[in-house]
Order: C-alpha cells, then sequence, then structure tokens
C-alpha cells in the first residue's frame, strides 16, 4: 500500500476510544448468536475481517477456536494484541486492507460485523468494484459450504434519513447509495472526510452470487439488537448470513431470493 488511505487514518486515531462506543457493549450475546447460526465444530478456524480492536476474535478464541483477526489499522490491532494478551488467548493478527488480503489457509466461517470492512470506501472506491473485490477475497478463503455472516448498512434508512438539499451538497450519493461525512476520530483531533456505502438486500444477494456465496438469510442487525426478524426500514444494520457455493450464482435465481425475502 502507499500512503494511508482516510479509514486507516480515522481508525489509527480511533482506536484509543473505540471501545467506548455503546455498540461494543454486547460481545459476549453477539458471540452467542454466531455460534448459534454458523454451528462450526469445536476448534474450528474463523476469519474475523474488519476485526478492529479484537473483541468477537478474544471472545471466539476464549471458546476454543483457532481465530485470525485481520484490519487494515495498526492503532487497532496494537489494542487488539493487547487485549488478547491480557485474556490470555492466542490469536493470529494479519494487518491488511479486506480489498487486498490472499491468506494460505481455508477457514471455517467468516464474519464481518460492525461495518469492518463492507461499507467503507476510501476518497476514489467504485461502490460496486470494492464491495465486490472483497466479497471475492472472502470467498476465496472459505471451505466449500462454509458460512459467513456480515453486517452493513441498510440503504433503507439512509435515503430516509436524507433530502434532495443534501444530494445538492455531495452529503448523500443516491446513485451510489454513499454518505460523505466528517468525523473526529478522537478529542481535540481534525475532523475526516469518510465515505460509508449502504445496500439494498437485492443488490447483495446479486454481490454475494457473484462471489460465489449463496444468501441464507438477511434480518435486522443492528447492534445491540440481533435477532432473527424482518428488516425495519429504519433498521441501522442489514445482517447477512451466506455459504460458500461451488460456482457463481445465476443473476435469476439471486433475484427470485431476494423477491422471497
Amino acid at each position: 500500500m502507499g500512503g494511508k488511505t482516510t479509514w486507516e487514518t480515522f481508525f489509527d486515531e480511533h482506536a484509543s476510544i473505540y471501545e467506548e462506543n455503546e455498540f461494543t457493549k454486547n460481545t459476549l450475546q453477539e458471540v452467542d448468536f454466531l455460534l448459534d447460526e454458523l454451528s462450526f465444530p469445536p476448534g474450528a478456524a474463523v476469519l474475523d475481517v474488519g476485526c478492529g480492536t479484537g473483541r468477537h476474535s478474544i471472545e471466539l478464541a476464549r471458546r476454543g477456536y483457532a481465530v485470525t483477526g485481520l484490519d487494515l489499522s495498526r492503532g487497532m490491532l496494537a489494542k487488539a494484541k493487547e487485549a488478547a494478551s491480557a485474556a490470555g488467548v492466542r490469536v493470529e493478527w494479519v494487518l491488511s486492507d479486506a480489498t487486498q488480503f490472499s491468506l494460505p489457509g481455508v477457514y471455517d466461517a467468516v464474519i464481518c460485523l460492525c461495518e469492518g470492512a463492507l461499507g467503507l470506501l476510501g476518497q476514489a472506491d467504485d461502490p460496486i468494484g470494492q464491495p465486490l473485490t472483497i466479497l471475492r477475497n472472502i470467498s476465496r478463503s472459505l471451505k466449500p459450504q462454509a458460512k459467513v455472516v456480515f453486517t452493513v448498512l441498510n440503504a433503507t434508512a439512509m435515503i430516509r434519513k436524507y433530502r434532495n438539499e443534501d444530494v445538492a451538497t455531495g452529503r448523500f450519493d443516491p446513485m451510489a447509495m454513499v454518505e460523505s461525512s466528517k468525523y473526529s476520530p478522537n478529542q481535540g483531533l481534525c475532523p475526516i472526510t469518510v465515505r460509508e456505502r449502504a445496500f439494498i438486500p437485492t443488490e447483495l444477494v446479486l454481490l454475494f452470487g457473484l462471489a460465489v456465496m449463496t444468501v441464507l438469510n438477511m434480518w435486522g442487525g443492528t447492534a445491540g439488537n440481533w435477532q432473527r426478524k424482518r428488516l425495519d426500514l429504519d433498521e441501522i444494520e442489514i445482517m447477512i448470513v451466506a455459504c460458500k457455493t461451488s460456482e457463481p450464482v445465476a443473476v435469476g435465481d439471486a433475484l427470485q431470493y431476494a423477491q422471497a425475502c
């Protein structure tokens, strides 16, 4: 990689206060949910893409799983290593952008939670090509029929949040489902302009299908309120459960599934 991306810069500076965010307070319940949904055997190999400070990775390792945590931020991984050491567990930590990684092994499951990668766009990233690249990288890292769980931003909530004035000022791009915002990553630091991409369920089915994964379920997936329930229009996040298939899912089959959902 060349210079730092905007998201690298943001998370390097945000790492020291990341776990003060309210959405990080339900790790035990979230890992219980993941284990119930994924149903993988004891000691299974799990890849956590966009692992951040490692809260899911470390809890999975504590329960006996072989975990690899991948993140683009050195600051976040430094905090993850400290937390793993304090917890007395071993996790393999990998510094990489989710669009660029290539790992030697294959995994029994992959998780990518709280917009850990999918939807975090660089300033020049293509809003279709970038998430598809991430999904294809993840698919290559999966064993046949292995399952994945993602949470991504819900486009219906994003659409309902903005007005035409926001489109005119560039705050929201309805053609790409991308919002541009300025956030200060830590107290006293200058705001950083970042781009976040939201998704609609039908396009998620298509994107996963192109990456040789079949979507099994989609639910409202907002952190702190994970349930197997129909997506609410104002839900912040969508949860996707999918599995690795042997070949790309046909467009017609994907659309038929999406309409059934």
